[in-house]
């Protein structure tokens, strides 16, 4: 089978692999239908996750039908379409009974791609199969089902539960990428009264507005991005979210905190951060960090409130065309140019968001698409001379 396998800092290949087989009476084993590229695959390639061995198959995100289960897998058979969760759960141990599955202590938590071989590939084994997949409902497309293996449930989970976002309170979101967008998106739950969506990309803005937020600030002059902020709310915000991973990024939040908030910690990072703790102990703040555990994706994939105002009534709009090109030229498209990639058996669907009055891609992977199936042959022209003559 075809994978796209992690080799050392810098270096990553799609490359052909043995398909997976079944180890443990818990696994099931999955044919993808539909991946996608997270930022942490990113953080891997550049080598922030030491952990991660040569050779590992990237990829914690995904739909697929089942091929084979093992025994003791009661609540899945073949043949069934399922949302593979990046966390792995025993359901049994101390942290899975507390639903705190990120730290499962029998071999599960955050583990593939990332200590086993994961998503992004044909086939793929997760371990734990009763308490690792969700039954993929039929109501909902296949570019909306993918979005609940990790991009909510983190941006929700780890952004706007932790940071305890409530009705009338201020967020500032660092980071428009796609966990930033999600947690734009499901902040919105609680009626804030103003959510403050900071990029250095202005086209991810204009995602931002469309999608919810209620001021959009550029940081590329930080100093000029904390006045306006303060400008907004001259005490300072509620609620800060990093949804980046950088140190400056962490360090704009301390900077727009106000007494009583709480920074939630969304980012991956791969370096150390300053916390000025000599200024923020009188403020009475809170600083939050996590990894998800996916114990909200039900609440997504059912037909509660949270699938109903998110899934189905059309504000994740996907549209997409098929593009044959080597996965490292997707991965440079992803971070560099901040499209969405998904993989639908291992054809890539570049899924392109556009501004519905200028036509010119928007940078963004949690999408709200501009309505039509017609993709502008300049795009394609576009990303030709970019990887073809600028790189």
């Amino acid at each position: 089978m075809k994978a796209y396998e992690y080799l050392k800092p810098g270096h990553a290949q799609l490359t052909d692999k043995e398909k997976p087989t079944i180890t443990s009476s818990t696994d099931a084993i999955i044919r993808i239908v539909k991946t996608t590229i997270c930022g942490t695959d990113l953080h891997i390639i550049k080598g922030d996750t030491p952990e991660v061995k040569s050779h590992t198959t990237l990829g914690h995100e995904g739909i697929g039908i089942i091929e084979e289960i093992g025994d003791n897998v009661n609540n899945f058979k073949v043949g069934d379409k399922v949302i593979i969760s990046c966390i792995s759960s025993c359901g049994k141990c101390y942290y899975c009974k507390k639903g705190i599955y990120a730290h499962c202590e029998n071999g599960g938590g955050w583990i593939l791609g990332h200590l086993v071989n994961g998503t992004q590939a044909e086939y793929v084994k997760v371990p734990f199969a009763d308490n690792s997949l969700y039954h993929a409902p039929s109501n909902l497309k296949d570019d909306a089902l993918v979005m609940l293996s990790d991009i909510l449930p983190t941006g929700y989970e780890i952004g706007v539960l932790k940071g305890k976002v409530k009705p009338g309170c201020t967020v500032a979101i660092v980071g428009a990428g796609p966990v930033g967008l999600a947690a734009l998106l499901t902040a919105q739950f609680y009626s804030p009264s103003k959510i403050i969506m900071i990029d250095l990309d202005d086209n991810r803005l204009e995602t931002a507005k469309e999608l919810g937020a209620t001021h959009l600030i550029n940081s590329k002059e930080t100093e000029t991005a904390i006045k306006k902020v303060k400008s907004l709310n001259p005490r300072g915000v509620d609620v800060a979210i990093e949804a980046v991973g950088i140190p400056q990024t962490f360090d704009l939040c301390q900077n727009l905190i106000g007494v009583d908030g709480t920074i939630a910690n969304v980012g991956v990072h791969g370096l150390p951060v300053q916390l000025d703790i000599d200024k923020l102990w009188i403020k009475n703040i809170n600083v939050t960090t996590g990894l998800v555990s996916g114990n909200t994706t039900e609440e997504f994939r059912g037909d509660g409130a949270l699938s109903q105002q998110l899934l189905l009534n059309g504000s994740i709009k996907i549209s997409y065309f098929y593009c044959i090109c080597k996965f490292s030229v997707c991965l440079r498209v992803f971070q560099h140019l901040n499209i969405c990639i998904f993989f639908r058996n291992l054809q890539l669907d570049l899924q392109i968001l556009f501004k519905s009055k200028s036509g010119r891609p928007c940078l963004s992977q949690l999408q709200y698409i501009f309505k039509g199936s017609f993709f502008p042959p300049f795009i394609l022209f576009y990303l030709f001379i970019y990887f073809y003559f600028l790189r």
